[in-house]
Order: structure tokens, then C-alpha cells, then sequence
């Protein structure tokens, strides 16, 4: 019986899902989690990543993510050794926006690696760049604005790309390396994203950028699922030569190689291109048609939704990209999640049950008590300059603050998410806060939605796996609609939906107007 594989990279951790599909027999074997901090410590990263002495740098290790990967195989093959012998293919999602650079020995190196050896030790030499930037740096402020002057304005860069020129974007990312290290980008000669870059890992071969990453980049043209031309001559030169052609989110881009079939015994899989987190939580929630958000409450907070037709923000709040289901999809994120809610539990000495304690003992709008938590650069609305800020909300009543930074999370995401699904009726709720039924009811009232959540606890990983078996049935000729694909696995869990407080929900619709008047009052400080 045929399963296939869907592979997680997150920000913090690598989590693999596999399912089986047999005619009607869809189910989930299983689901397998690495966390970096913990198991690969020797790269010395907190929650994932590497802070510079400036604080809008935020680095990773290519080489712990493969490693990472290495050390997963190692584990499921051994738990699901079995199940894996029937591998007929395997996708992958992966933090979006993060790059990754080789030299012409990398390239050399992902076709040749030994299966006697860590694959991470094989590649360290082709890199051109030891670190590379994530979703969470914000240091290219000054990239943005040169690409966007070069292009005809961030209008233009938004019609074209899905959204204007954002710092944590791939093109600005590019841009800098090029301005700060001349030498280094002369090296280079690939440029992969973080999910193409582990599908070529795993394919023994460069992979292409699927589009829906490939959206998030500040370089693809998203109406036409192409490179801009215009925008890749403002970011770097000799760039196209360095990039790798875009492709469908369910292009087949090879099978296992040699490294992976000998080292661990798998099948000669097909490995379909991966994708990014946000496309790939898409399908592992069902959220296949228009009318539905998915919100996940993860590193980041993210609010994504499918759209037939292509339409951006005014003000450029958002981006605008390419869905695996062939449509389009709209994401807002904010980079203020789960570290500013774990800063806030913190620093009152709280456990998640008391957090839990706390909301449902303190009433809806917290009278009146409002929260800004912006702990880190925040990506909407952009603030550069960090802090804390409250409104009749004393410091010192550890309830108030707890509901005040669930109930500005949430506010943020309603008022700033309306350009992509003013009506919404059904919120799909994953991520690790997503089992946390207090936050979830916060959740319901300020949408005046139901919030349900998947059976399964990894959306990403689910998509991607969800999307090995899209990918693998094309290959062989077997056109499926997407309903079916998700048919069985994203059926959501009756025990957590979570109907809204029609009460609640209209003091929140007053409440999110004093919200927005008090986020618009703080960033006109700001900016003095």
C-alpha cells in the first residue's frame, strides 16, 4: 500500500508526516519531530536561529538544516522501516524567505555525496556563505528602497511580485549580500530558497523554486509564474544566471538519490518540488476554495487564505502569491507570535495552564486594556523600533497582560487581514498555540467566526505530504482534484470547534477600532 512522505522544516524544528493512500484507505501513520536547539546543539543556535550584534540580523545554518535531515531519515527508518518500503513519494515545506548560496563545488557536491558520509560534512565546502539570512531578518530597509526606485515605486513592485519590497524578502536579502560581500556573491554560483535547496538535497540534483515560494522572493511576476526580469537586473547582477527556473508547486523533480536509497534503504521515491510553510499549511488544513482563513500561531502568526482572482493591499500590508492549488493565496504575517506570547508568560512566572487559567478568569476586552507587543522588528504593520506598549493596562496585573497580548494578537490580525477575505465564516487554527482552547475562543469572538482545528497537529508537514501524492499521481498520469486529495486528512477535529460569543464579538468590533487608533498613535510617535 503506496505512502508518501511530507518533510517540515520550520523555523525551529523539522517534523516529518507520512500517510498512506490505498483507494479509500487514507490515514496518518505518523508523525515524527526534531527540534535544532536540542539535537543539534553544536550549531549554537536559540530557537533556530543566530542574532547578530544587530538586532535586525537573524542568521541560520544551511548545514544544520541537513544534518537536521540526516538525523530524521535516520529516526523514521527505523521506526517506520515497514511503512517506508512503500514510499512512492515525498514533497517538503519550508520556512519561506530564507536563501541559500553555493559555489560551484556545491553544485558538484549534490550530485556525488557518499553514502558512507554525513551529507553535512560533504556540502560544507560548497557553500558560499556560511549563514544565511531567514524570514525574521529586517536589515535590508535600504535594499527595498533601491529596488523599488529602480522598478517604478512599490506599486509597481507590488502589481508585479505580490507585494512591495519587504525586507525579509529574498531579492532585498540578495541584494545586500551582493552590496556587503562583493567577493562572496561572485562565488556563488546558486541561489536556492530553503525548500528548493533540501529538495535538491534530497534529489541528488538542483530543484526549481515551485511558485508558491518562488512568490515570496520580490523577483517572481506572480500573474505570470515567471522571473520579472526588471526586478532581478534591480537586485544583483548576473542574477538570473544564478537562480534555478521557476516550476509548479507539483513538478516532479527527480527520485531519491543514491545517497538516501543506500544510506537508509528507502525506495526510489519521487521527491515533487517543495514548497514554503504557508502554501503547504494551506492544503494540510483543507483550505483548497475561497471563504475560509487559516491562522497559524506559530514562531510567526500567520493569516493565509485562497483567492480566485489576484488583488493586493493598498498600502502594501501583505503579499500576494501563487496557491499549489493553481490559484492565488494571500498571506499576512506578523512576526510577533509565540516568543511574544512565551515573553509575556515569562515574565509573570506563568505555565500555559495558568496562561489558559488567566483568559478564561478575565472578561472579553479586558476593560478596556490594550497591548502592542512588539518584542521583535514587527512586519505588520512595519515598526523598526521595538518595545512595549500598553494602554489602560497596569504592568503589574499579570492577568490583564495575559489577555491583553491574546486579544492584540488577534485584533492585529483581523483589522489588517480584511483585503484578503472581508466575510470570512470558518478560521482553520494550527500551530502550537492552535491547543489552546481559551486562545481559540479570543480568537472566534474578535473574527465573529467558528474556529476549527485539522486532526492533524503539523498543517506544513501534512500539506507537504498531501502534495507527494498530488505530485506522484500526475507524474503517472492520474489527473485528481484537490478535494480529493484532502478528502480523509483534513477533516477537522469535533472536539475543538470553538463557535463565537455573538456578545463578544460585537463589543470587539468597537474594541478593534480603539485598537487601531491606538496602533496608528504609536507608530506617528515612532516615526518622530
Amino acid at each position: 500500500m503506496p505512502t508518501y512522505l511530507g518533510l517540515d522544516s520550520s523555523t525551529q524544528s523539522l517534523t516529518a508526516t507520512l500517510i498512506r493512500v490505498d483507494g479509500e484507505t487514507r490515514e496518518i501513520v505518523g508523525e515524527h519531530s526534531l527540534v535544532f536547539d536540542g539535537s543539534l546543539p553544536h550549531f549554537g543556535t536559540y530557537r533556530g536561529v543566530i542574532r547578530d550584534d544587530d538586532p535586525a540580523m537573524v542568521l541560520a545554518p544551511p548545514l544544520m538544516w541537513v544534518e537536521a535531515l540526516d538525523q530524521l531519515m535516520s529516526d523514521i527508518c527505523r521506526s517506520w522501516r515497514r511503512e517506508l518500503a512503500d514510499l512512492a513519494a515525498l514533497s517538503g515545506s519550508a520556512q519561506q524567505h530564507g536563501s541559500v548560496y553555493l559555489n560551484s563545488l556545491g553544485l558538484a557536491q549534490l550530485t556525488t555525496l557518499d553514502p558512507l558520509k554525513p551529507a553535512g560534512d560533504q556540502l560544507r565546502p560548497g557553500l558560499s556563505r556560511v549563514l544565511s539570512p531567514v524570514w525574521m531578518d529586517s536589515s535590508t530597509a535600504e535594499e527595498c528602497r533601491e529596488i523599488e526606485q529602480t522598478v517604478g515605486g512599490g506599486d509597481v513592485m507590488a502589481r508585479r511580485t505580490g507585494a512591495r519590497a519587504t525586507e525579509r524578502f529574498t531579492g532585498p536579502q540578495i541584494r545586500a549580500f551582493f552590496k556587503r560581500d562583493p567577493r562572496a556573491y561572485d562565488s556563488t554560483a546558486r541561489i536556492h530558497l530553503v525548500s528548493s535547496f533540501l529538495a535538491s538535497v534530497l534529489a541528488g540534483a538542483d530543484a526549481p523554486i515551485d511558485y508558491g515560494d518562488g512568490s515570496g522572493m520580490n523577483l517572481m511576476d506572480v500573474a505570470a509564474r515567471a522571473f520579472w526580469p526588471a526586478a532581478m537586473d534591480a537586485t544583483a547582477p548576473r542574477l538570473a544566471e544564478k537562480l534555478l527556473p521557476i516550476a509548479a508547486s507539483w513538478t516532479s523533480v527527480g527520485t531519491l538519490s543514491r545517497y538516501w536509497r543506500e544510506r537508509y534503504h528507502l525506495p526510489p521515491a519521487r521527491v515533487i518540488a517543495w514548497s514554503g510553510d504557508n502554501p503547504c499549511s494551506l492544503i494540510g488544513t483543507g483550505l483548497v476554495a475561497e471563504g475560509a482563513l487559516a491562522i497559524s500561531l506559530g514562531t510567526s502568526d500567520t493569516v493565509c487564505g485562497v483567492m480566485c482572482e489576484f488583488r493586493s493591499h493598498a498600502d502594501g500590508i501583505g503579499y500576494v502569491s501563487a496557491s499549489p492549488t493553481g490559484d492565488y493565496m494571500g498571506t499576512t504575517t506578523f512576526m510577533n507570535g509565540s516568543l511574544a506570547r512565551e515573553r509575556i508568560r515569562d515574565n509573570y512566572g506563568l505555565d500555559w495552564a495558568r496562561v489558559s487559567a488567566a483568559l478564561a478568569s478575565s472578561p472579553p476586552g479586558n476593560r478596556g486594556g490594550l497591548m502592542l507587543p512588539w518584542f521583535d522588528p514587527e512586519i505588520t504593520p512595519r515598526v523598526s523600533k521595538t518595545g512595549l506598549h500598553r494602554r489602560n493596562l497596569d504592568p503589574a496585573d499579570q492577568v490583564a497582560n495575559v489577555r491583553a497580548i491574546v486579544e492584540a494578537q488577534m485584533m492585529a490580525m483581523a483589522n489588517h487581514t480584511q483585503w484578503m477575505s472581508a466575510d470570512a465564516s470558518l478560521v482553520y487554527a494550527t500551530g502550537g498555540a492552535s491547543g489552546n482552547r481559551a486562545v481559540l475562543q479570543v480568537m472566534a469572538d474578535v473574527f465573529g467566526a467558528e474556529v476549527v482545528r485539522p486532526r492533524s497537529g503539523n498543517g506544513a508537514a501534512l500539506g507537504a505530504a498531501l502534495r507527494a501524492f498530488h505530485g506522484e499521481r500526475l507524474a503517472a498520469g492520474h489527473a485528481i482534484e484537490w478535494k480529493d486529495v484532502i478528502r480523509g486528512f483534513t477533516d477537522t477535529d469535533q472536539n475543538a470547534r470553538v463557535q463565537p460569543n455573538a456578545e463578544a464579538t460585537r463589543m470587539y468590533a468597537q474594541l478593534r477600532k480603539q485598537y487601531a487608533e491606538f496602533e496608528n498613535e504609536v507608530l506617528r510617535n515612532l516615526s518622530q
